[in-house]
């Protein structure tokens, strides 16, 4: 595109020339790369979007030769990340070194400078957001992230802008690709969860030390920023439930499809009466869910809402290119709205800081309602009167059984909604049967509506 085709195509008024964005980098790894193999192959695509030219300018690598061997030339590298986001030639740093550490003092520092932030950086926003977005509001800049949360899947923006009118009821997300293409190779194979998470490394779906994934921590990072923008309150990350997968057995994937479920890593944010329930935990989903069909390393997050209904958004959860889709996304919006004032500009989490809903509390773990499935495994030659007797042992504890399917001698139970606390007392209670071997296997299932 020539450089004023903006500015001189027939019969649209002539726009005012604007100075390019001066985007400055912190590393290069895999989003820093993907980042700047995409603003170079699409700048005209770009820059007709954004209104102005969108240029990286400058990078901040530790390793300057291979930095250069992604660069290329005409892109001034520093190893000195200070200096960067001090410089006086930027508009806007990307953050891409990851960690919360450095990345929050870099962060924090670009900001008193006056610059603009980008990041991909779910943990730092998770565990540091409220104090980097109330820096921002004060330096009145804007710190964007829409490739923090489900990278590729823009449901930053469909949170804050496209569903704004709506008041949220819940959402549940698959946000983590690499626990959820262990879990598609543990149902499809049925290999246990050491094996699948080893051909998962292998592939590089999988890091060295796949704790964050497999744990749960990452799915958590991302939805307490998920149920901030969706209810308006703080970012409380040390208030969500999470048990990760790797207690997960062959056998729980195989009794779900005995239930009519699919068994997957899911992060939830409900609105209930007493407050907000968040969890990230191994859930039963209906096979006739739209969510059940979301495999492999793929994303999914769907949105229940008073006035648009369920809505459903997927795509990639990971990925070099996929994550710097998401960056150059908010590099545009910041291009756009970079000369706005702080009422014009859409709210990093999408309510005002001042009107954000403080009567919200999150509801303690054992405070929380929830459906779950019990599979219980009773001594040899146990006969239908041991069977009676548990389900009127569950009865007498308040656990209503709305579906019962049998093997032998396992037995699987979805139960009605009961309180966590209520439910744990249960299985203590059921455990101590003396028709009862071994521990009871729970799992919490969610009828996503």
């Amino acid at each position: 595109m020539a450089p004023d085709a903006l500015h001189a195509r027939p019969g649209l008024p002539a726009l005012p020339a604007l100075p390019a964005l001066r985007v400055g980098m912190l590393g290069i790894g895999t989003v820093g790369s993907g980042t700047c193999r995409v603003l170079a192959r699409n700048q005209a695509l770009i820059r007709s979007r954004a209104g102005r030219p969108v240029e990286l300018r400058m990078v901040a690598a530790r390793n300057l030769v291979r930095a250069r061997e992604i660069t290329g030339p005409g892109i001034e590298l520093m190893a000195d990340p200070q200096r960067l986001v001090r410089h006086p030639q930027i508009d806007v740093v990307v953050e891409a070194i990851g960690g919360c550490t450095d990345a929050r003092t870099l962060v924090l520092e670009a900001i008193t400078q006056g610059k603009h932030v980008v990041t991909a950086n779910k943990a730092l926003l998770a565990l540091h957001g409220d104090e980097i977005f109330a820096a921002a509001q004060a330096q009145r800049v804007m710190v964007a992230f829409e490739g923090a949360v489900a990278v590729s899947i823009p449901i930053v923006k469909a949170l804050r802008e496209g569903l704004a009118a709506n008041r949220i009821e819940w959402l549940a997300g698959i946000v983590n690709g690499t626990s959820n293409h262990v879990l598609t190779e543990m149902r499809d194979k049925g290999v246990p969860f050491d094996g699948a998470l080893r051909e998962a490394q292998r592939l590089g779906y999988a890091e060295a030390d796949p704790a964050f994934d497999v744990e749960g921590i990452d799915a958590a990072h991302k939805l307490a920023l998920l149920a901030a923008m969706a209810f308006g309150t703080r970012l409380d990350f040390a208030a969500i439930d999470i048990e990760g997968i790797s207690a997960v057995q062959p056998a729980d994937h195989l009794w779900a499809q005995r239930l009519g479920h699919r068994l997957k890593l899911l992060a939830v944010a409900r609105r209930c009466a007493q407050g907000l329930a968040l969890r990230v935990r191994p859930t039963l989903v209906p096979e006739r869910s739209m969510m059940a069909g979301v495999d492999g390393a793929m994303n999914a997050v769907m949105v229940q809402a008073d006035a648009a209904g369920t809505t459903l958004y997927y795509g990639a959860g990971a990925g070099s290119e996929q994550t710097a889709s998401a960056v150059i996304a908010d590099l545009i919006d910041v291009a756009r709205l970079e000369r706005a004032s702080l009422a014009q500009r859409v709210p990093p989490l999408g309510f005002h800081l001042g009107a954000r809903d403080s009567a919200l509390p999150v509801l303690a773990a054992g405070d929380v309602c929830s459906r779950h499935s019990l599979r219980v495994t009773l001594r040899e030659g146990a006969g239908p009167r041991a069977v009676d007797g548990l389900l009127s042992t569950l009865a007498d504890q308040g656990v209503q059984v709305e579906m019962q399917v049998s093997d032998a001698c396992e037995h699987a139970f979805v139960t009605a909604e009961l309180r966590e606390a209520q439910m744990q007392q249960a299985v203590r209670t059921i455990e101590a049967l003396p028709d009862v071997r071994g521990p009871v296997r729970r799992l919490v299932v969610e009828p996503l509506g």
